[in-house]
């Protein structure tokens, strides 16, 4: 009763102010109002209204008609629960009779409740529920759906925008560095004064080492590793930017032990806790690939070093061998007269080995098995046992050991920093010049370790770790390079013309001056040394030489050192643009193979300098020289045919052979034996020299 009350005062109250839109009187008409079954809120009773009629009345739940204006309707919180239809004569039906129930006359009001089922009588104002309900189902579903878009991408979003950033600091150094070197360069052609253009040259060559330091370090990945290659290229770049990378070969990222965990499940199907009794989550050691785990394994207790690869380098490596192209692509259309595009070449054939630590766990295994047939008094080198390896994986026995520049470690245990170069001399000569054995490319001192030993008769092990850049050198190669280097021993510059052509290659466009630029790359001093007999032995590379090969390692006026000796100098147009412009052009075309030889040998000149850093003597000298000759006779020894296309043996060749060969070893025996006597007398050793090699 009260609803239906409730909907007659709305009726009067419509009816006092006016029906139509412009407030007219109560019985005008209100035109192409809508009209059909409308539905109150609160008590869900049924109104019927009429597009043309003015007079309203309540219908009760059983569809009674009435002509409320919907004006009324919306005052009264009504909604429309069914849509009319137009009958032939015009007025709006609301409800499926034909067009004549229109002008029937209502029947009275009751106001009796509707009887049967409770929700009968909403059955049409009931509608509002179900499209509230679809309204709900498909904001839900719209919401699962964005949602589930936003988790979809989630990931790919993240990688996008840590891309961006990557690639945004890479642009940024590339365009300062290459600015400021334009910017400089034409400041030092308009000066005059050769010690302000140095001072400029030192100063620029700073700054865009600190900004390239500043990026590799924040990127890191396979960066750190690109900054550890240039900390090692003294022969080619000037020092200012390789000793500001030289932290980076200590300073490398650490993985998350969570990361590391989802990525030991991922690869071999078992968790941490199910392969190991115990696991230090605290890295031992980190490099620019991967970090190294103590760890005891299951069952056995045995204690073993696990390497793993940094789970990020996947998602990275493809964005940063683009990267390190796009820079060194850059630097060549800027700078032609410095290709380095040859350095992002060798990145990116070497990083796939890298990445498979079960080609690792095969160098280990060649390396291991060569020099355990060699004498170990000789050869006082350790390698890990492999327990078992995955692609990026690698569980080896635990060798531990202290950094082989640690001069006063060595003091402590009364080693000899001259016995240590000598180790390494003979270890890493058999890897260039022996048969069957690769090279280890990458033995930078965070790769080397050295161990107290009662084995060895120096009285210490080197332990050799990281064995993921190895390269074979074909034979003919290793026989070119040993008679390069007796040439370079015995001054003989015809035969080191001879065969350092042999060594580049046809591709090296060789000339004259490419020639002894190479020579001095390769051996690291001043080609006037070259060309004294016994000279890059007996004369030792003192502060000023090594200023003078830094000196000319300068995009401008750098010029060769004068050759002498009968060897014609290059004319001026030669020397224009300096050694450095040259020995980048000879670096981008010579075989790669030899860039890793030339990083080798630096990287093994590094250490000594390092070990011999404060020892008397300063250098292991003369020694390490007679070591290299040793090696070198070998092998021309065991390539030279000494017999003839009719098999007649040729024994002139022979006799030569032999005497080279015997020349070299009685020379380093004697050396060896006058070392030890100095040693008896408290001379000390610092690897001294005593001229045997100019004799």
């Amino acid at each position: 009763m009260s609803n239906m009350s409730s909907i007659r005062r709305g009726v009067r109250a419509f009816q006092r102010v006016g029906l139509g839109r412009g407030g007219g009187s109560s019985g005008s008409t209100i035109g192409a109002s809508p009209g059909g079954v409308w539905t109150c809120r609160r008590c869900k009773c049924s109104l019927l209204t009429s597009t043309t009629t003015t007079s309203t009345t309540a219908s009760t739940a059983q569809g009674q008609r009435s002509s409320i204006p919907s004006r009324l309707l919306f005052r009264r919180n009504f909604t429309q629960t069914s849509v009319p239809r137009l009958s032939s004569s015009g007025p709006i039906i609301g409800n499926p009779s034909s067009a004549s129930q229109s002008s029937e006359k209502k029947p009275p009001v009751s106001d009796e409740k509707p009887k049967g089922k409770k929700k009968t009588a909403s059955g049409s104002a009931s509608g509002s529920s179900p499209r509230k309900r679809r309204r709900l189902f498909f904001t839900i579903i719209s919401g699962v759906v964005v949602l589930a878009a936003l988790g979809y991408s989630w990931e790919d979003a993240k990688h996008a925008v840590g891309a961006m950033r990557r690639a945004g600091r890479v642009a940024v150094g590339l365009t300062l560095c290459i600015n400021d070197y334009r910017v400089t360069l034409n400041q030092v052609d308009a000066e005059q004064d050769p010690k302000k253009k140095q001072h400029m040259l030192d100063a620029c060559h700073k700054r865009c080492a600190n900004r390239t330091y500043s990026v590799l370090e924040r990127n890191g990945s396979i960066f750190i590793k690109l900054g550890q290659h240039l900390a090692a290229m003294g022969y080619l770049l000037p020092k200012e930017w390789t000793s500001t990378f030289i932290p980076l070969q200590d300073k490398c990222p650490v993985s998350s032990i969570e990361s590391i965990r989802e990525m030991v499940i991922k690869d071999t199907g078992h968790t941490i806790e199910e392969l190991f009794d115990e696991f230090d989550p605290v890295p031992i050691g980190a490099a620019s690939l991967a970090q190294v785990h103590r760890a005891r394994l299951k069952g056995t207790g045995e204690e073993v070093a696990v390497k793993l690869q940094h789970p990020s380098l996947e998602e990275w490596i493809p964005l940063d061998i683009a990267l390190t192209r796009f820079t060194f692509t850059n630097i060549r259309h800027f700078f032609p007269n410095y290709p380095l595009s040859w350095l992002s070449d060798e990145m990116e054939a070497s990083l796939p080995n890298e990445l498979d630590f079960t080609h690792e766990a095969r160098n280990i295994k060649i390396v291991a098995d060569h020099f355990s047939k060699l004498p170990h008094s000789t050869y006082p080198l350790v390698v890990p046992t492999v327990v078992w390896a995955k692609k990026r994986i690698i569980v080896m026995n635990y060798l531990p050991g202290q950094r082989l520049d640690d001069q006063l470690w060595l003091a402590q245990h009364n080693i000899d920093p001259g016995d240590v170069t000598a180790a390494l001399a003979h270890v890493f000569n058999e890897m260039i010049f022996g048969t069957g054995v690769p090279l280890h490319c990458d033995p930078h001192a965070g790769n080397l370790a050295i161990r107290p030993s009662r084995a060895s008769p120096a009285g210490f092990e080197i332990i050799l770790y990281d064995h993921g850049l190895y390269r074979t050198i074909p034979e003919s190669l290793r026989t070119s390079y040993a008679k390069m280097w007796l040439a370079v021993l015995d001054g003989d510059v015809p035969a080191l013309r001879k065969y350092a052509a042999e060594v580049v290659g046809d591709d090296a466009g060789w000339s004259e001056q490419r020639f002894r630029i190479f020579a001095s790359a390769i051996t690291g001093r001043e080609f006037r040394v070259l060309t004294k007999k016994g000279g890059v032995a007996s004369e030792a590379r003192d502060d000023a030489e090594r200023a003078v090969m830094a000196g000319a390692l300068t995009p401008v006026n750098a010029s060769v050192p004068p050759m002498t000796d009968g060897i014609e100098s290059a004319g001026e147009g030669e020397n224009e643009g300096g050694m450095l412009a040259e020995l980048m052009q000879l670096l981008s075309s010579v075989p790669r193979v030899v860039l890793l030889i030339l990083k080798t040998n630096d990287l093994t000149r590094s250490l000594e300098e390092m070990l011999m850093r404060g020892v008397q003597g300063g250098s292991s000298g003369e020694r390490g020289f007679l070591i290299l000759a040793r090696y070198c006779a070998r092998r021309v020894y065991s390539a030279t045919e000494f017999r003839d296309e009719k098999g007649r043996w040729r024994w002139w060749a022979w006799i030569r052979a032999v005497w080279a060969l015997w020349r070299v070893e009685v020379r380093l025996k004697v050396f060896e034996v006058l070392l030890r006597a100095r040693r008896a007398v408290g001379a000390g050793s610092g690897g001294g020299r005593v001229g045997l090699l100019s004799a």
